[in-house]
């Protein structure tokens, strides 16, 4: 089990998610952006647009994921 927080996963705050793989700890990650998005939690608001901005330029959100699950499997085991 290995564990990030949201700032570390783009996002604007220090909830920590825990998971065995990066695709869980992905999910957890977006499963907390959209009730962020639902409250239109402002710090939030802003990391989701810097990462909508990510989005537009081809293939910067595949080296952005790639570069986030290197820093996953980097981590140790809790």
């Amino acid at each position: 089990m290995k564990s990030m927080t949201c700032k570390q996963l783009a996002g604007a705050c220090d909830k920590v998610f825990q998971a065995e793989t990066f695709e869980e700890i992905a999910k957890l990650s977006k499963q907390h952006g959209t009730e962020m998005f639902k409250i239109k939690e402002p710090k939030h608001m802003e990391a989701m647009g810097k990462m909508q901005e990510l989005m537009k330029t081809p293939g910067a959100m595949e080296n952005w994921f790639a570069k986030k699950k290197a820093e996953f499997e980097a981590l140790p085991n809790l």
